[in-house]
C-alpha cells in the first residue's frame, strides 16, 4: 500500500490522522517505494472478473466527477502489470470524463464486490486513444467490451491500489448472481412439489 498512501495521504489527511489517534498505522502503510505499484495476480482476477466499476476524474473547475463504466466480466482488460484498458463506447454524448481526462489524466477507480464486500481502489494516470492508433490493442479491448458503438479507447497506467476494508459495505446482487443462487433451490423445489403431488396421487388412491 505504499504508493497508494503517499499519494492519498496529504498534510492535511495525516493531520486528521494524527488528531484521531490513527497516525502510527498510518505511517505503516507509507513504508514501501515511490514506484507504481504492479498488480499482482489476486488484483488482476477481481478486475478481470468485475461487471462494472466507479471512475472518478477532476475537472478544471476543480470538482470531482464519478461515472459508472460497466460491461460483461471481462470489459476492463489487465494488459499488464501496470495497465488497465477498455472500449469506450457512445453513451449520452456529454464526455465530461473524456474531457477531464484530456486536461489532467489523474483518476481513481473503484471496483465493487457487493456479494462477497470487497473494495479494490486504484489511482492512476488514463488516457485516451483513437481506435485507429493501434488496431492489434483495439481488437483485443474490443473482444469483449460494453454494447454500443466504440468511440476510443482508454488506457489508466495504475500508480498505487488498496484493498479496503469490507466495513460499512451492504451485500447486493447482479440479476446473474441471483440466478445462480437460486436455480438449486428451483431445482429442489420443482423435485418437491413433484414428490408431492405423487404421494397425494397415492393418498387418493388409498382412499
Amino acid at each position: 500500500m505504499g504508493r497508494y498512501a503517499q499519494l492519498a495521504y496529504t498534510d492535511s489527511v495525516r493531520q486528521v490522522q494524527r488528531e484521531q489517534g490513527s497516525a502510527a498505522a498510518a505511517e505503516r502503510a507509507l513504508r514501501g517505494g515511490a514506484d507504481p505499484e504492479p498488480l499482482r495476480d489476486n488484483e488482476i482476477a477481481f478486475i478481470e472478473s468485475r461487471d462494472g466499476f466507479y471512475l472518478a476524474s477532476v475537472g478544471e473547475t476543480g470538482w470531482p466527477y464519478v461515472q459508472f463504466r460497466g460491461g460483461p466480466p471481462g470489459f476492463a482488460h489487465v494488459l499488464d502489470e501496470h495497465t488497465i484498458g477498455l472500449a469506450e463506447v457512445r453513451g449520452n454524448r456529454q464526455y465530461i470524463t473524456t474531457g477531464n481526462i484530456r486536461a489532467d489524466g489523474r483518476v481513481a477507480l473503484f471496483l465493487m464486490d457487493y456479494p462477497r464486500r470487497l473494495r479494490l481502489k486504484i489511482f492512476g494516470r488514463a488516457e485516451t486513444r483513437a481506435l485507429t492508433d493501434d488496431p492489434a490493442l483495439t481488437e483485443r479491448l474490443c473482444s469483449i467490451r460494453t454494447d454500443g458503438r466504440p468511440e476510443r479507447l482508454l488506457l489508466i497506467r495504475v500508480e498505487g491500489y488498496n484493498w479496503n476494508c469490507h466495513q460499512h459495505i451492504t451485500p447486493r446482487y447482479s440479476e446473474a448472481e441471483l440466478e445462480r443462487a437460486l436455480t438449486p433451490i428451483r431445482e429442489r423445489l420443482t423435485l418437491l412439489e413433484q414428490e408431492n403431488a405423487r404421494l397425494r396421487a397415492q393418498l387418493a388412491a388409498t382412499s
